[in-house]
């Protein structure tokens, strides 16, 4: 029996027959095709479409019994030597399963599903690193606006909702009834809504949350690299480096990480991310609560002299509680990096990782929010949160080896998180090359590709240092892949009975977040134009 014989491919659906065998003696009984054992992408393996390597011996009086499959990454159907290539009827579940899992062998080339042998560690690294950031240390700004009452409760409904569409997310991952796994937020979008209506609403704010976010990752780290020079190298060298200078080497430092070959390969720069976003968040809450609440402060909300400043005052403190949850669109991505199968399907390991991340990230930003809130109340600086504020009010206080660890838990986690949110980058410029040589990115190729996005990021740090001026714009343009994105797709993929309750939760949570955006988008035109921005090129502060 030649391994043609043994073969069934997907990608004719109208049945063909088979090579001519000698009939045996005895008529064989039809075998029953097994369903598949693997949710497989439209594009995630190396291996062939449908491997049938010759997993089948000959079993009494001619028979031919199918043998387990060696490996659960293809899926395999035993049929007899005699039948046509497909047994099973036009409308069985197994020949839809066939007809809908397309596996593309570029994946197997791409950074993001190259190595598929993650686990719920590797998930709650991922995300702790990626889902706590320097944004949250702005949260007790918010609260100068909103009080003590609204500002904890929109905290919270904040943190409800967005662990809410990240469950979706989770559970969006893998569709059990066609067999596909969507390994990247965009492809899920497109999928979802087709390729016109993803560009037009999805490609700007994901390719934002990746690459701005290495922006503002690279001025981050740069600053505090300086500022953590200044703490414990005093009198090094009489001309120290300038703020250009520190950035390049942050630059540097982050560029030569990137060249590990994919997501999985990061696991460990995403735990010591996780461990310094815990660290230091844990160090500046705790330092301030300690020291004590400074003298004159007040928890009144800071009102504004017109009415419209006053509701846009307001839709800029909700805001920044939005902004401060990052990372969901990472989540698919990340869950990519997992095996799956029918019976252990992959959202239950990344579920449990994210608990475990999404639980250590609210011990961090509740008592960030409140206790920065209390002990600096309407005198922490609106420019940076608690950082400056731990650094102006405690320079002289605190010991300056508790401030130089401080900034260096900063400069180490925003040196991780660039990985973790520069991979989609690397995965989307890579495809290109894929999908058009249809063969793997050379080594040489990948690392010059990864050295100029990180270099070019650089530039648009140093270049156009006031993008942070309008921060708030672009961020009411990416707030509905976070919050209301994630209920359309549950819609439209799911198709829940209308007006049932599940269909309810999703449309209006769905349809609130795109009013939300709207406001936060009329907010940030509302700030560009009263403050205005100082338009200086090339100079950093």
């Amino acid at each position: 029996m030649s391994r043609e014989e043994n073969e069934i491919s997907s990608a004719p659906i109208t049945p063909r027959p088979a090579t001519a065998a000698p009939k045996p003696s005895v008529a064989p009984q039809a075998q029953v095709s097994c369903p598949p054992s693997q949710y497989n992408s439209p594009s995630l393996s190396r291996s062939p479409l449908l491997d049938g390597a010759s997993d089948q011996q000959p079993g009494a009086e001619g028979a031919v019994v199918a043998k387990a499959p060696k490996t659960p990454l293809a899926i395999r159907t035993p049929r007899m030597s005699l039948t046509p290539r497909f047994i099973t009827p036009l409308g069985s579940p197994v020949r839809k399963a066939l007809k809908m899992t397309r596996l593309d062998p570029q994946d197997a080339w791409l950074p993001i599903t190259e190595s598929r042998n993650g686990n719920k560690y590797y998930a709650a690294f991922h995300t702790l690193c990626s889902g706590i950031g320097i944004q949250a240390l702005v949260l007790p700004v918010a609260f100068t606006v909103l009080g003590w009452a609204w500002g904890v409760i929109l905290l919270t409904l904040g943190f409800i909702w967005q662990l809410y569409t990240l469950w979706l997310l989770v559970h969006l991952h893998e569709n059990v009834e066609t067999g596909m796994r969507y390994s990247r937020y965009m492809q899920l979008f497109s999928l979802t809504y087709g390729d016109k209506i993803a560009n037009w609403l999805g490609l700007f704010p994901i390719m934002y949350l990746s690459g701005g976010t290495c922006v503002a990752l690279i001025v981050i780290g740069g600053s505090t690299s300086k500022l953590f020079y200044e703490i414990v190298c005093t009198t090094c060298t009489p001309k120290p480096l300038t703020t250009v200078e520190w950035y390049l080497v942050y630059t540097s430092a982050a560029v030569v990480l990137s060249m590990l070959p994919n997501l999985n390969s990061i696991a460990g720069v995403s735990l010591i991310g996780a461990i310094t976003a815990v660290g230091y968040c844990t160090l500046i809450w705790v330092i301030s609560v300690a020291e004590g609440r400074l003298p004159g402060v007040s928890y009144d909300p800071v009102r504004a002299d017109t009415q419209i400043a006053r509701v846009f005052g307001v839709l800029n403190a909700i805001g920044i509680i939005a902004f401060s949850f990052r990372g969901h669109n990472l989540i698919l991505e990340i869950q990519a990096t997992m095996p799956s199968s029918e019976k252990h399907p992959s959202h239950v390991p990344m579920w449990r990782g994210v608990k475990v991340s999404y639980t250590l990230i609210a011990v961090c930003l509740f008592p960030l929010a409140i206790g920065g809130y209390w002990a600096y109340g309407h005198l922490i600086p609106a420019d940076g949160g608690m950082l400056p504020a731990l650094y102006n009010y405690h320079s002289k206080d605190v010991s300056q080896s508790l401030l130089g660890l401080t900034s260096l838990f900063v400069v180490i986690n925003a040196v991780c998180s660039f990985q973790i949110y520069a991979m989609p980058m690397f995965d989307d410029t890579e495809s290109k090359y894929t999908s058009r040589m249809k063969k793997p990115v050379p080594w040489w190729l990948r690392y010059i590709n990864r050295a100029m996005f990180g270099y070019g990021c650089f530039f648009v740090a140093v270049a156009i240092p006031f993008l942070g001026s309008v921060a708030g714009l672009i961020g009411g343009i990416s707030l509905p892949v976070t919050l209301a994105y994630p209920c359309f797709m549950w819609i439209k993929v799911h198709k829940p009975k209308k007006y049932s309750p599940m269909w309810c939760l999703n449309y209006f949570l769905g349809v609130f977040g795109m009013i939300l955006s709207c406001f936060m988008i009329a907010a940030g035109v509302y700030v560009v134009i009263d403050t205005g921005i100082k338009v200086q090129f090339f100079k950093p502060h």
